[in-house]
């Protein structure tokens, strides 16, 4: 049975921080790259950024040098991070982790919401 949990959202004003944190539960989730994505109202998932099981990191150009995306692996568990600086208003969004390879299959977690706004 696989699972993911997204959690560490909130409110914060432009400048601020937040660290979000995904429980991906299932072999399936450790042994894949693995990204987080956000999402606005009436829009498509968007992947901001992914890490490949060997460790390589890859950031859409909008997040670069503010966001930090990173994992804790083992064989059935995954948790993966998403430090966030620096934050904006356009960042404002629901955040979800999720396999970026392969492609996501439909299934999503809840998601955590993030609002920067003074």
């Amino acid at each position: 049975q696989v699972s993911l949990e997204e959690s560490g959202g909130g409110l914060v004003q432009p400048g601020g921080s937040l660290r979000l944190s995904c429980a991906a539960s299932g072999r399936f989730f450790s042994i894949n790259t693995m990204g987080w994505y956000r999402q606005v109202p009436g829009k498509d998932h968007d992947l901001v950024a992914k890490i490949s099981t060997g460790g390589t990191t890859t950031y859409k150009e909008s997040v670069k040098g503010r966001f930090i995306i990173s994992i804790a692996r083992d064989n059935t568990n995954s948790t993966v991070y998403l430090q966030m600086h620096n934050l904006k208003p356009e960042d404002t969004a629901v955040y979800f982790c999720n396999t970026v390879l392969p492609a996501p299959d439909g299934y999503w977690g809840p998601g955590t919401q993030v609002t920067v706004s003074s």
